[in-house]
C-alpha cells in the first residue's frame, strides 16, 4: 500500500491474510520522493504482487478502485487543483513505484469513491446550474477508505452484517469528517467539494458562513490565497486554543484554561450536531464509531460527544471508555446504540480493493 501524504510516503506490505509484514515512512523531497531511499526500502520487501495507491480525489468519474494506466493517470492529473496538497504527491508515488516495480500491477484506491453513493439531496449544492454543470461543483466527501473500513469493522465487532446496520463513522484526526453509512453505503457526509467543509478540525475551520468570507474579502482586502491559508492552516482548534494537539487541549481544559475550554466546547458542539445530522439522514442509528488519531485516543472527546447524544440512544460507559485499547465497544450494557472505537486501517481497505480489482480482471 502506498499512501502519499503532503509530507511523507507511507509504505505498507500486507500478506494474503492481512498481516502487516513491513511498515516504512519516507519523507517527501522538494519534487516528489527520493528514489534512492525508496529503492532501498522496496528492495527489502519480499515478493510484492500488487500495489494499491491511495488518492484523495477521484472526481466525478472514478467511483471505485481501478487499475492504473496512462489514461487514468492523465485523468487523475486533471484533479490536482481540487486536492493540491495530496494529488501531486500521489501521482509522484505512482511514478516512483512504476520505476522501481515496473512489472507489478498498480490500483488507484480513491477516498471520494466511497461517497459516490450519496443521493442527489446530499450531494447537490443549491447554487446556480452553471456552477454545477460547467465546473462540477458538488459534494464529494473524503476519508472514504477510512469510513468504509470503520463501518465494516464495526459490524464485525457487533457480530452483525454491515448491510443491516445504520452507522455513523467519525474519522477524527488532523482532518475530520463523519459519514452516514446506511446498510453499507454512504448516504451523507460532512466534507463537501473540498476537505474544508464540515466539523471543526485541527487547523481547518470546518463550515463557516460564506457571507462572512465575502465580507472579509471586501472589508479586509483578503486575497483568495490569504483566505485559503487562514481557513486551512490557521483556523480550527489551533485558532481557538493556540495548539492543534487535542491531547494538549484536553489537558489544558482539565485545568480550566479558558481558551482550551472554549476550543473543546466548540469542537464537541459541532461534532454532536454532525452526528445527529448523519443519523437523521438514515432515519435512525444503530452504531456510532470513533476512529482516527483523536477518535481512537481522546477518551474525553468521546465522552463529551456521547454525553450529549442520549436522545439518540447513545450511552458511553466511562470505565470502558477510559481503559480502551484497540478496537472495542465502549457502550453501557443496555445502550440501544452501540458506541465503538476502531483503529484506523486504511491499508486493509486498500488491500481489499486491490484484490477485488485483480480478481475481477481474472474472472
Amino acid at each position: 500500500m502506498v499512501n502519499a501524504g503532503s509530507s511523507s510516503l507511507k509504505l505498507r506490505l500486507l500478506d494474503g491474510d492481512d498481516s502487516l509484514l513491513a511498515d516504512e515512512d519516507l519523507p517527501a523531497a522538494a519534487d516528489g520522493f527520493e528514489e534512492g531511499a525508496a529503492g532501498s526500502i522496496v528492495g527489502r520487501l519480499d515478493a510484492v504482487d500488487a500495489v494499491g495507491h491511495r488518492f484523495v480525489h477521484g472526481g466525478p468519474r472514478l467511483r471505485g478502485p481501478a487499475r492504473l494506466d496512462a489514461e487514468l493517470e492523465d485523468y487523475l492529473r486533471t484533479l490536482v487543483d481540487l486536492a493540491p496538497l495530496h494529488q501531486p504527491r500521489a501521482l509522484a508515488g505512482v511514478a516512483l513505484i512504476r520505476r522501481l516495480l515496473p512489472s507489478v500491477p498498480s490500483v488507484a484506491c480513491v477516498d471520494t469513491a466511497f461517497h459516490a453513493t450519496l443521493p442527489g439531496a446530499a450531494a447537490t449544492y443549491a447554487v446556480p446550474a452553471e456552477w454545477r454543470e460547467r465546473y462540477g461543483v458538488r459534494r464529494y466527501g473524503f476519508h472514504g477508505l477510512s469510513h468504509a473500513y470503520a463501518a465494516r469493522r464495526a459490524a464485525e465487532l457487533l457480530a452483525r452484517r454491515v448491510d443491516e446496520l445504520r452507522t455513523v463513522t467519525c474519522h477524527l484526526g488532523a482532518g475530520a469528517s463523519l459519514a452516514a453509512v446506511r446498510f453499507g453505503a454512504s448516504v451523507d457526509t460532512t466534507m463537501g467539494f473540498t476537505p474544508m467543509e464540515g466539523v471543526v478540525m485541527a487547523t481547518r475551520s470546518g463550515s463557516v458562513d460564506p457571507g462572512m468570507l465575502l465580507w472579509l474579502q471586501e472589508r479586509a482586502g483578503l486575497t483568495a490565497a490569504a483566505m485559503t491559508d487562514a481557513l486551512d492552516r490557521r483556523s480550527g482548534v489551533l485558532a481557538l486554543a493556540g495548539t492543534a494537539d487535542m491531547r494538549e487541549v484536553l489537558r489544558a481544559a482539565g485545568g480550566g484554561a479558558p481558551d482550551a475550554c472554549l476550543a473543546l466546547d466548540v469542537y464537541v458542539h459541532r461534532l454532536r450536531a454532525a452526528v445527529a445530522a448523519m443519523a437523521a439522514a438514515m432515519d435512525g442509528l444503530d452504531a456510532l464509531v470513533f476512529t482516527g488519531g483523536v477518535g481512537e485516543h481522546a477518551a474525553g472527546v468521546r465522552s463529551a460527544a456521547g454525553g450529549g447524544l442520549g436522545f439518540l440512544g447513545v450511552a458511553v460507559d466511562e470505565p470502558r471508555n477510559r481503559a480502551v485499547q484497540g478496537d472495542a465497544d465502549v457502550s453501557t450494557p443496555g445502550a440501544r446504540v452501540r458506541t465503538l472505537v476502531v483503529r484506523a486501517r486504511e491499508d486493509l481497505e486498500i488491500a481489499r480493493q486491490v484484490r477485488a480489482v485483480l480478481r475481477d480482471e481474472m474472472s
